[in-house]
């Protein structure tokens, strides 16, 4: 009765240290992502919606994305250990053993991408797994050498919902490249805010972000504005494309500019206030847009 109990003890503490391995909130991001790409390709012509596809869709990409998330803790753990943000994280803070991580996230990950791929189908398995390499392999070491990890490393973050616009059509057609161009551009004045609120911190882990190096703050500016601008232009064309309506599109140019205007306050002061904002209306931004696509759907469907 007693082993029974330390056992039971032992899950309890275990479960949550597993669960924070995979940022959380990062994959339900992934999920949403993944669903508006799998949503939108089922409403077009050659696509439709099945709802076990969808559910094995959400769990294989569910187990890649904690997956990717722990094996990056895993890599990370000393860098980690260096920065206030990250050091009380379950690997630099001890209270999970390395080869723990490192079992959980390939496990987990093995298991997400065999879904996709012998369930869904072979290419949508592929992307995930491309998803992980570039993530995991290229991207994280890429960090502590280039501040050109932050482009690189937003390639893999825009891969989600071709994964999902693949499960429901079986086709690449022109949609899920404008879905990647909008999650590819959003990502880089995110996490460019980010980097400069934690910019000290980053410096102290040795990570290579473009606010820790670019002391003079200019190709900071320009990076932040340019690719406001071009997710700005990414949000109009599915409307141009025909999957969005002109009222959509309105919608659309307001919200950009809105986020452009955040970009370029975060931009011109550098201040961590105006960096904050941003990335806030970075948060805000992108479920509002994918909501808004979503909802324009519906009523192009219902009313046209």
């Amino acid at each position: 009765m007693n082993r029974l109990r330390n056992i039971t003890a032992v899950i309890r503490q275990r479960v949550p240290l597993y669960w924070e391995l995979t940022k959380p909130t990062i994959t339900l991001m992934v999920l949403v992502s993944t669903s508006l790409g799998y949503y939108l390709s089922a409403k077009s012509d050659v696509g439709a919606w099945n709802w076990l596809t969808y559910l094995v869709l959400i769990f294989g990409s569910a187990l890649t994305s904690g997956g990717v998330a722990t094996l990056n803790e895993f890599w990370e753990r000393d860098t980690d250990l260096l920065m206030e943000r990250t050091r009380r994280r379950p690997l630099p803070s001890g209270q999970l053993a390395a080869w723990e991580a490192l079992s959980f996230g390939l496990i987990i990950s093995l298991i997400g991408i065999g879904s996709l791929y012998l369930f869904v189908n072979p290419i949508t398995g592929l992307l995930a797994a491309l998803t992980l390499l570039t993530y995991v392999v290229i991207y994280t070491p890429l960090k502590r050498i280039t501040t050109w990890n932050t482009l690189v490393g937003a390639v893999p973050g825009a891969l989600p919902p071709v994964g999902g616009w693949i499960a429901a059509s079986g086709t690449l057609s022109m949609g899920a490249w404008v879905l990647f161009a909008i999650l590819y551009a959003w990502q880089i004045p995110h996490f460019l805010a980010i980097a400069q609120i934690y910019k000290d911190d980053y410096g102290r882990g040795g990570i290579k972000m473009l606010p820790t190096v670019d002391h003079v703050g200019k190709s900071t500016a320009i990076h932040i504005i340019g690719f406001c601008i071009v997710l700005l232009v990414a949000s109009l064309i599915p409307t141009i494309i025909g999957i969005a309506s002109w009222g959509y599109f309105v919608v659309a140019l307001a919200m950009g500019l809105a986020f452009l205007k955040y970009g370029i306050n975060a931009a011109r002061s550098r201040e961590h206030r105006t960096a904050r904002k941003l990335l806030l209306a970075s948060i805000a931004y992108l479920p509002a847009l994918m909501m808004t696509i979503m909802l324009d759907q519906e009523l192009l469907l219902r009313f046209i």
